[in-house]
Order: structure tokens, then C-alpha cells, then sequence
């Protein structure tokens, strides 16, 4: 066996266990969903993982370079479908969001205004502050706590609890403007 056989066949017994620890997070994560929800956890993880690239997956350089790149095709994936039934309701409505209270509590894949004023702030707060940014996306998008984004980013909890404070601050004001 060459070595590109062998670091094959070692990312074809690892996806699975990633695979499902994804799918264990979605779940989670549309459990705190009130019932009704169209979007299944199942099919979040699918997508998610076609818009990785499948069967023919990238070169991940490690664990949290994957659930960081899981994490933004799960957001995206959100906002593609916040967007697209708003426009079916023919503009929607905008409306100011507590981030107080949505913050602390996982997004709601099915309020579409939500979704989308919390995308564009993560996007704006990205340009400034991408660690901060990264940090929202894994906590928010991949419903992970503190300490497993922190170890995702490879960073002191600590850090990690900083970087959350100021960028629920940031995007509070950014949001209220």
C-alpha cells in the first residue's frame, strides 16, 4: 500500500465518526426546535456534507479546520433557505431582534428574519474581528458550547469566553442600528 492508499483508506474510517458526531450536533440542535420544523438534522448534515465535497472530500488539516468549514456550509445552508422562502412571502418584513435573547439560545432555522440579520452581522463582524466571527459561527450555526468551540479553535476557554462576550456585544450593536 503507497502512501496516498493509506492516507485514503485512514479519511475513509474517519468521516464516519465525524459524520455522525455532525449529525449528533444537528440533532441537538433541532431538538430545541418547536415541532413542525421542515428541516431535519439529517438532511442539515447531508447537504452540509455534499457542499463539502462528498465522497471526494478536501484535504482537512485537522479536526477543527473540518468544523469550522462544517459549521459555514451548515450557516449557509440556512441562510440560502431563510432566503428563499422569504422571497416567496414577497419581502417579509424586517424586524429588530433581542439579541439577548437569541444569543444564549440556539438560531431558529425557521425564522427567516433571524437568520438573515445575524448572517449579515457575522459577515460584518467577520471583516473586523474574524476569531470573534469564527467563534459565533461554531456556537451559533453548529450548536457547539464554550469549551468545545474553544477546543475547536484551538484556544483557552478563557479566550474563548472573552471572545463570546465582546462578540455578543458587537453584534448586539449591530444589530439594533
Amino acid at each position: 500500500m503507497n502512501k496516498t492508499e493509506a492516507i485514503d483508506s485512514e479519511v475513509a474510517d474517519l468521516l464516519p465518526l465525524v459524520y455522525e458526531e455532525l449529525r449528533r450536533l444537528a440533532a441537538a440542535q433541532m431538538a430545541r426546535k418547536p415541532s413542525g420544523s421542515t428541516l431535519q438534522p439529517t438532511a442539515l448534515v447531508h447537504e452540509a456534507w455534499l457542499r463539502l465535497g462528498g465522497a471526494e472530500q478536501p484535504e482537512w488539516r485537522n479536526r477543527a479546520h473540518f468544523f469550522a468549514a462544517a459549521a459555514e456550509a451548515m450557516r449557509h445552508i440556512l441562510i440560502d433557505r431563510a432566503r428563499q422562502r422569504r422571497a416567496v412571502r414577497h419581502g417579509g418584513g424586517q424586524q429588530r431582534i433581542d439579541l439577548e435573547a437569541i444569543i444564549d439560545i440556539p438560531i431558529d432555522p425557521e425564522n427567516d428574519d433571524q437568520l438573515l440579520a445575524i448572517s449579515e452581522a457575522v459577515d460584518k463582524l467577520a471583516l473586523e474581528h474574524p476569531e470573534a466571527a469564527e467563534l459565533v459561527k461554531l456556537r451559533c450555526f453548529a450548536g457547539l458550547e464554550i469549551s468545545e468551540a474553544a477546543r475547536m479553535l484551538g484556544i483557552p476557554r478563557t479566550t474563548a469566553y472573552r471572545r463570546w462576550t465582546f462578540a455578543r456585544t458587537w453584534l448586539y450593536r449591530a444589530l439594533r442600528s
